[in-house]
Order: C-alpha cells, then structure tokens, then sequence
C-alpha cells in the first residue's frame, strides 16, 4: 500500500465530513451531544477503517470479513471462532497501514485495543 500526501489529505477531508455529518445526525435525532461526540470515530480512526476496506478488497477478501464479523456478532456455535479470525486478520492489516502511513498509528493503535488477538 502506497498512500501519497495528497490520498492523506483527501481522506481526511472526507472523513471529517462523515465525522460532522454524523454527529449533526445524531444530535438532531436527540441524543446528547456528549455522548455522540464520544461515541463517533475521531477523523483518523475513519480513515484507518477507509484504508482497512479498501485493502480487504484489494485482496478479494472484503465481502469474506464482513460475513463472518456477522456471524461473530449472531452469536453461533462458531461466534468465538469467527471472532478471533476476524480480529487476527484486521490487526494484520491495521499494523501494515500503521508501518506505511506513520501519521497514522495512534489511530490504528486506538483501533486495535477493542481487537482480541493473542
């Protein structure tokens, strides 16, 4: 993955428009400002999960991850295992984006605290 300054700079923009236009949503819809200000991904951490994607596809494997972080939320027999594949293999891609894009890592590390991996 190669990212050039301008990509970086776009990115953020656009992550900063999703940012304010989901906390405008959900201002508007009456949650407590506070609480959706907490709760809404700093603009980074969006742009780490914009790159994460985009990688996953890149490799064929994004329909794959979002299928099985499904069947890890439905609570199956097999909910742990999709769990741990899925945590492993987001923490994989999150460490590629933090060694390539350094102006990234404190979202990615952010990112990665909520990850169960061994």
């Amino acid at each position: 993955m190669s990212l050039s300054t301008e990509r970086l700079i776009k990115l953020r923009a656009d992550a900063r428009l999703e940012r304010i236009t989901t906390l405008e949503s959900r201002v508007r819809a009456g949650e407590d400002p506070a609480t959706a200000y907490a709760e809404t991904p700093e603009i980074d951490d969006l742009v780490v999960l914009t790159l994460r994607d985009e990688m996953l596809e890149e490799r064929d494997q994004l329909a794959e991850f979002g299928l099985a972080r499904l069947a890890a939320r439905a609570g199956g027999p097999d909910a742990a295992e999709h769990q741990r594949n899925t945590d492993r293999v987001e923490f994989e891609l999150l460490r590629e984006i933090a060694a390539e894009v350094p102006e990234l890592t404190v979202a990615v590390w952010r990112l990665s605290d909520r990850l169960q991996v061994d």
